[in-house]
């Protein structure tokens, strides 16, 4: 590149001619440091249809708008600028509320101005906050339910009847899990759920002392490792043959203490097991108690009822001298350790537990340590 050496003095060489040169803007006409006119006045107007609120209110708020102090513009921060829902807070931290919104966001959040409260209030008292109800309508009862309720069967028989297409309601198939139900609905079962039912079994077994009823803990089997062929007792009336498919979902209807001895019953029938360990059942329990100690006849009053465990009341029992160190107790429920906290509580001092008889089936002759079936037409 070649520079060029001008003399003081020398003319300033012609410029080339073209179009004229642009003049700037007028510096005054533009400012880029002062807040426009109109900003200003549409600011001054929102102040004063607000009206004069708190003091603090009114000066957290400059007149000019919110993101500009004294009349200038900030520089451009640093960091990501505030969002929206930051500059809506006020001072006091709470979030600003959306009065002119008809109805209230569903799963929203408060900085947006939704605002909790219950969704099916009253229309009359509340209609803020009453939508119209989903279609699943909550509050019609699950069809699974609705056939344990009915007896069909258990709510996880009825879930599988339901999934493979067996249950009709009012006349139409339903194969839908957690298909809601009016209480009058008319129920149906195929027969191939009826036929699956049949091929069920409930195992009677004379649980001996150091197995626990359901699953294994502190080192203790459970009494459902006792079924085996080799158990299997050979006087069982029912003249069942054992199979290996007889174990699956094999489950205890009801407990009996590690230290205690007698009828367990195990169930693969949903049905069986409601009867036995359902919220509504009825079906008594016999057990015979060896005890120490001396017991009034207050005490044995109390036994029949009037004891509470937990703070919760119990149900009447039966209550009676077997023996001269033996009671025999029919209960109608079956809390945990019932029989030896309630002996407990009247001064007597458990050293031996049996239960004999659950409804209409009884232990028998039945050996410590072997099992039977449930024969057909023996009932509970």
């Amino acid at each position: 590149m070649t520079t060029l050496k001008l003399k003081p003095g020398a003319a300033t060489p012609p410029k080339a001619p073209g179009k004229p040169p642009v003049r700037r803007a007028d510096p005054a006409k533009r400012s880029r440091t002062t807040v426009p006119e109109y900003i200003a006045k549409a600011s001054t107007a929102r102040d004063v249809e607000a009206g004069p609120g708190p003091e603090k209110e009114r000066k957290a708020r400059p007149s000019a708008a919110p993101h500009q102090v004294a009349g200038k513009l900030p520089a451009r921060p640093a960091k990501s600028p505030v969002s929206a829902s930051q500059q809506d807070r006020k001072q006091d931290g709470r979030p600003r509320q959306f009065d002119d919104r008809d109805t209230p966001r569903r799963g929203g959040k408060q900085r947006d101005g939704f605002e909790s409260g219950e969704f099916n209030q009253d229309r009359k008292t509340n209609p803020k906050f009453s939508p119209k109800p989903v279609p699943s309508q909550p509050e019609l009862p699950r069809l699974s339910k609705r056939m344990a309720e009915l007896g069909l069967c258990s709510r996880r028989e009825a879930d599988e009847f339901i999934a493979n297409g067996w249950v009709k309601v009012n006349g139409e198939v339903v194969d839908v899990l957690g298909t809601r139900v009016a209480p009058d609905a008319k129920i149906e079962v195929s027969k191939e759920a009826h036929q699956h039912q049949a091929e069920t079994v409930t195992i009677l077994l004379h649980k001996p002392v150091g197995y626990v009823s359901g699953q294994a803990e502190d080192g203790y089997e459970p009494a459902v490792v006792l079924v085996h062929p080799d158990n299997q007792w050979k006087e069982d009336p029912s003249q069942t043959v054992f199979k290996r498919g007889h174990l699956r979902g094999l489950a205890p209807a009801g407990r009996l203490d590690i230290d205690s001895t007698g009828l367990l019953v195990l169930t693969q029938d949903g049905r069986v097991a409601r009867r036995l360990i359902g919220e509504d059942s009825t079906v008594e329990k016999e057990y015979l108690v060896r005890v120490t100690g001396t017991l009034s006849e207050e005490g044995l009053r109390k036994l029949n009822h009037g004891l509470s465990l937990d703070g919760v009341k119990l149900k009447p029992a039966k209550v009676s001298w077997q023996n001269e160190d033996q009671l025999r107790f029919v209960l109608r429920e079956g809390r945990k350790r019932q029989i030896r906290r309630m002996c407990e509580l009247v001064g007597l001092t458990v050293v031996g537990l049996k239960r004999v008889r659950i409804g209409s089936v009884t232990l028998g002759k039945l050996p410590v340590g072997m099992w039977r079936y449930l024969r057909p037409g023996e009932r509970f």
